[in-house]
């Protein structure tokens, strides 16, 4: 039977005797009402009478017109563009071909966008800029090679795209993830012209999120994902912090609780841990970290853009990510150290260690190989409190009122965190990519853990922080 995915709740970091506690109680469910709504569709002339009696090809929900090459509702439309725009790579934790219905679209990302691909939506007919409307309504459906849908899956494709910027700065300035065909290269000339045009409607659409006006010596600033921020066509500028990115991180870092845990992790030399008082310590350190993600939210900038309906949806689906986050990061040397030494003093019976899942295991390797991650970047506040903010603004889970306005606050702290990353560190080029490649397998774990036994738990924790703190000291 699957265990719910459900915080925990109850005495915060208080003290007292360990012993084993019932599953947490969880934090009211997202309302089932529907799913996001995305930005209002232009609807293709002629297809709207169909539209009203067409299923969507992606889901089967109610269409509402032609969205890049096929029938599609607004949902889906919205997905696979910000999947496309984003140069996202998701991840199927089944076998990667999971259903697809109105009800269980946003279960899987990875088998939606997939059959987005497998249907004919056209990369090509986004827009260069990201903006609502079609690029080319003349464009149709698609069939590409199952190569390519595994390239464009797999992350290989955008890959290749910046490579290609980087070695071809004259050449293929299409929307991202779509390339322009070798016969339709511009020349030199018109594609410095036409580059001029993009960067100034990035500019725009980066004021529209950063709510400034943007100083001379940023309009030069290349889009993450479209172009190479050493185009020989683009001169040196003296870099420096955007303030108003500044403004906003340290708005963030001031809404974090960073003083070290309060729950109590220290044990005589000599005890011997029992399985269910280290799972009630590690339910007492959830509560504690829960609560301090709930104290967060009401520090945020933007706490009063967002409804209490859309903030308790958006905590509910996110709150095993937020711990685990923090967890890696600000409050890695107590989770690691003080906690890592309580596990140490706890001794599994071999009944524990034969019943161990696959699943489990699988956990096991994702959390070690995150943890050697986050240890290699050194990943400072101001970072952390942008990769929460972004991880936290999902407008893909269902059940918002604002999911539009989510998006624009998503892409605010996704340039801001750019903007600060290339700023302090200027010599490592492939940073800000490495940590935004992060959130999704922090969002992987932490959907895997939900189907790990709750039983299993403390000798999960036992192997993950004894192998990370033993590979560690051997540095």
């Amino acid at each position: 039977m699957e265990r719910d995915e459900r915080p925990p709740s109850g005495g915060g970091g208080g003290g007292g005797s360990a012993g084993f506690l019932e599953p947490p109680a969880a934090l009211p469910p997202p309302p089932r009402n529907g799913f996001c709504q995305e930005e209002l569709a232009e609807l293709d002339p002629g297809t709207n009478d169909r539209a009203e009696q067409r299923t969507c090809l992606i889901c089967g929900d109610r269409a509402t017109g032609l969205h890049y090459g096929i029938i599609s509702c607004e949902g889906c439309k919205g997905f696979f563009k910000r999947s496309i725009c984003n140069k996202r790579v998701y991840r199927c934790s089944r076998d990667k071909n999971c259903v697809m219905s109105r009800k269980q679209r946003n279960r899987c990302q990875y088998c939606r966008l997939l059959k987005c691909l497998q249907m004919g939506m056209n990369r090509k007919a986004i827009r260069e800029d990201g903006m609502p409307g079609g690029r080319n309504k003349s464009i149709g459906p698609v069939q590409i090679s199952e190569e390519e849908i595994e390239r464009i899956m797999s992350g290989q494709e955008f890959e290749e795209e910046a490579n290609h910027w980087s070695n071809h700065g004259d050449s293929d300035h299409s929307s991202p993830g779509n390339r322009a065909s070798e016969s339709n290269q511009p020349s030199p000339g018109s594609t410095l012209s036409s580059r001029s045009v993009e960067l100034n409607g990035f500019m725009a659409f980066r004021e529209q999120y950063m709510g400034m006006s943007v100083p001379p010596h940023y309009q030069y600033i290349p889009h993450l994902f479209s172009y190479s921020g050493h185009s020989p066509l683009l001169p040196p500028q003296a870099r420096s912090l955007d303030p108003q990115s500044y403004s906003l991180i340290h708005q963030l870092v001031s809404a974090e609780d960073l003083e070290p845990l309060g729950t109590p992790m220290l044990i005589e030399d000599g005890y011997a841990v029992t399985q269910a008082e280290l799972f009630a310590l590690l339910c007492r350190l959830a509560d504690e970290l829960l609560f301090r993600q709930i104290a967060w939210i009401k520090k945020l900038p933007f706490f009063c853009e967002l409804s209490i309906k859309d903030y308790t949806c958006l905590l509910s689906s996110t709150w095993q990510e937020l711990i685990l986050l923090s967890s890696l990061t600000v409050y890695s040397k107590q989770i690691f150290g003080e906690l890592a030494d309580v596990t140490a003093k706890y001794s599994p019976s071999d009944e524990e260690l034969h019943r161990f899942s696959d699943e489990g295991m699988e956990v096991i390797e994702r959390l070690i190989y995150l943890y050697h991650k986050f240890h290699q970047l050194k990943v400072s506040n101001e970072e952390y409190a942008c990769m929460k903010a972004i991880n936290f603004l999902n407008q893909d889970i269902r059940g918002l009122t604002s999911a539009s306005q989510l998006e624009q606050l998503n892409k605010r702290y996704w340039y801001i965190c750019q903007d600060f990353t290339e700023y302090k560190y200027t010599h490592q080029p492939n940073r800000f990519p490495d940590l935004m490649m992060c959130l999704p397998e922090i969002r992987y774990i932490a959907g895997k853990m939900v189907n790990v036994p709750l039983e299993q738990l403390p000798l999960l924790f036992k192997v993950v922080l004894h192998s990370c703190k033993t590979s560690v000291g051997k540095e």
